[in-house]
């Protein structure tokens, strides 16, 4: 097997100008550089990886912790945070947790700091009290840390998409549109995205002059069998139901088909308006209006925010300040809500 001195006696260098070609530690000139990358390429020449990693300090690795992949939205986000991880020279760890309690949590970050780690971004979705493990937690021991999907907390760096925002711009569109009887069809109630987007689309109806109490909520799963039991719940309880905003594109799907099932047209009879954008929305019947949130940015951010994290930790500068950001939705509109 070909070493570095091999390349460098074959390019004419020395081991040391290999290394720096290798590392990017120091700068090579460019027609010495090429004379040592077609070395390394006629040899079969293969770096240590795991040696040049403990020399630079980085494994030029990052672990995603994540769970509830078969949802699209942490789907969406995980797909932006692969993409822009390759742009930035990072290999990925991919930790999938079941939706974690303390210990789980504990556990994943033992793990994940005994690979060597560059950063960690933590895109598990907040459910509950699974953000627990934070009270106490040293993060100053573990490498730099990126949250997605969460509510702000002081000293955290945090990338979420704007759920409020964008449950406004739905329900303040069906209000506009002339709607005055708008029901909400949520996801769990435990997670955090459900209650910023149930609370955003109350207060835009309290401030229309419109009910917006939980008898006007149905609670569904994100899945679209819920959205058709949702429809059938709030027709029961007011019948004079004109407008259904639900909290993901798929429950959206639920309510087109309860709506067809009983009679209703759409959007003459009752507007309807989703959360997502998946692809397939523009394909519903009718093509569904919703809200674009921008969740591959959302993962795209979090690398480039943990970037600089490492860079500074290696460089032995100050971290940068935590800092929360959120992509600004789009309200897509399309026939389902009226144009």
């Amino acid at each position: 097997m070909p070493t570095v001195k091999d390349v460098a006696n074959k390019a004419s260098v020395s081991p040391g100008t290999v290394s720096n070609v290798l590392t990017g530690k120091r700068p090579v000139a460019v027609t010495t550089r090429k004379r040592v990358l077609r070395a390394i390429d006629e040899l079969g020449y293969e770096p240590n990886i795991l040696a040049r990693s403990l020399i630079n300090r980085r494994s030029d690795t990052i672990a995603v912790v994540t769970s509830g992949l078969d949802l699209f939205g942490p789907s969406q986000a995980v797909t932006g945070i692969e993409r822009e991880a390759d742009c930035n020279g990072y290999s990925i760890i991919l930790e999938l947790v079941p939706w974690l309690d303390r210990s789980q949590a504990q556990r994943a970050l033992t793990t994940l700091s005994g690979r060597q780690v560059d950063g960690i971004i933590w895109a598990v979705p907040e459910i509950g009290d699974n953000r627990e493990w934070l009270l106490g937690a040293n993060l100053q021991r573990l490498p730099p840390i990126v949250f997605l999907s969460m509510a702000p907390r002081p000293g955290l760096s945090i990338i979420a998409a704007a759920n409020r925002l964008g449950a406004r711009l739905a329900t303040q569109h069906l209000v506009r549109q002339g709607r005055r009887a708008v029901g909400f069809i949520s996801g769990p109630p435990d997670w955090w995205e459900v209650r910023e987007r149930r609370a955003s689309w109350s207060e835009a109806l309290t401030e229309a002059g419109l009910p917006g109490d939980d008898s006007w909520i149905a609670e569904g799963d994100w899945f679209a069998s819920s959205g058709e039991r949702g429809l059938h719940a709030l027709l029961e309880r007011h019948p004079d139901l004109d407008a259904v905003f639900a909290a993901n594109d798929q429950m959206a799907l639920g309510v087109l088909r309860a709506a067809h099932l009983s009679g209703r047209r759409v959007p003459d009879d009752l507007a309807v308006c989703g959360f997502d954008n998946t692809p397939e929305a523009a394909y519903f019947w009718p093509p569904l209006t919703t809200v674009e949130q921008h969740l591959r940015e959302v993962g795209r951010e979090a690398v480039r925010m943990l970037n600089r994290f490492i860079d500074a930790r290696l460089a032995g500068e100050p971290a940068p300040e935590p800092a929360t950001a959120s992509p600004h939705p789009e309200l897509i509109i399309r026939e389902s809500s009226g144009r």
